[in-house]
């Protein structure tokens, strides 16, 4: 699976910009969903409360994932992101479901998987792809949790690796085409995911295509351990990535001077995903599909990505949008084989 993948995406992103789906916690909310969906015949009896645990619902209401997914393809969009941003063993803990993190997946990506291949039959010029998606987990690496404390860690390198090296099974086993480490803010848990993901490609001999995301979480233009868009390039460069790029936090806007920063330096493929614009004060979204795609299309006319998408509050209406003005914009040139030629 893994160079006929990368040889038909490089072919593709040789002519055209690529695009990525949108928000799935933005798509979940305008479902009515109560504690019992998220339970529904697997966690009837679990001793916690789990409503708002979205990466259940692939298990629980696969039928509202996979809608979800097809509405992003419906609209155009190239790739599906796996409903498993929470999917480690880590993350889980909350929840008291480490036992569930192979299942939750496992189905995420089967979810995906049907919908891609259902999309794919319908337009086989357009082949549709699975983003098997590995989060950032709720405890870092690189900062301590006690401003008293500065060596204080409640995860350790060896720990990370352990469960993302478990999630990426899960997500290759349920037919994941591509593997993206997201919403990066702490380069050293990236760092551990890359490797765990490195491991898994070895073991199973495959070449799946790595994306990296990272998020720039203020003004300062630093990740929240302190790099900024060329150092986390830097950093991660050793990975034989197939992309680098940013997600969340910002709006196209704030985020687009960042991005130009990468595609100096990065020598494989540039992604972006914003969010609709900067949540108001409820913590909503107010930007409009049309709003968003004009402040998205200095990305796209300045020849910066390669790959475009939507994060916190975007819809199929935004990425319809941004899907409209891609196809109005030549791709970035892969520096690589810009050289070779």
């Amino acid at each position: 699976m893994g160079s006929s993948v990368v040889d038909a995406l490089n072919d593709t992103l040789s002519k055209r910009i690529m695009v990525l789906d949108g928000a799935m916690g933005t798509s979940i909310q305008q479902y009515t969903l109560d504690e019992m969906d998220f339970r529904k015949g697997h966690f009837e009896d679990h001793n916690s409360p789990l409503k708002g645990n979205n990466d259940l619902l692939s298990i629980t209401r696969p039928d509202i994932i996979e809608e979800i997914h097809d509405s992003y393809f419906a609209i155009g969009a190239d790739f599906a992101s796996t409903n498993a941003f929470s999917g480690t063993t880590i993350a889980q803990a909350d929840y008291q479901l480490e036992d569930a993190v192979y299942e939750i997946n496992y189905q995420s990506a089967q979810c995906a998987r049907r919908s891609a291949d259902r999309w794919t039959a319908k337009t086989p010029d357009q082949p549709r792809y699975v983003v098997g998606c590995l989060g950032p987990t709720n405890r870092t690496a690189s900062i301590s949790p006690d401003v008293n404390d500065p060596s204080k860690r409640l995860v350790t390198f060896d720990e990370l690796v352990t469960a993302y090296r478990f999630a990426a099974d899960a997500l290759m086993d349920g037919g994941a085409d591509i593997i993206m480490i997201e919403t990066v803010f702490d380069t050293l848990n990236a760092k551990a995911a890359l490797f765990a993901v490195i491991q898994m490609k070895e073991a199973r001999n495959l070449d799946t295509p790595v994306m990296v995301s990272g998020t720039i979480t203020d003004a300062s233009g630093r990740t929240l351990s302190g790099q900024t868009a060329e150092a986390f390039w830097v950093s991660l460069m050793h990975g034989d990535l197939f992309s680098i790029g940013l997600n969340c936090a910002l709006g196209a806007d704030e985020m687009l001077p960042h991005v130009k920063l990468l595609d100096k330096s990065a020598t494989c493929m540039i992604s972006a995903h914003p969010n609709a614009g900067l949540p108001n004060e409820f913590g909503e979204y107010d930007q409009t599909p049309e709003e968003m795609a004009e402040q998205v299309r200095p990305f796209l006319s300045g020849g910066h990505t390669n790959i475009i998408g939507g994060c916190c509050g975007t819809t199929p209406a935004h990425i319809a949008a941004l899907k409209k003005i891609a196809d109005e914009y030549a791709p970035r040139q892969n520096p690589i084989a810009v050289q070779e030629a």
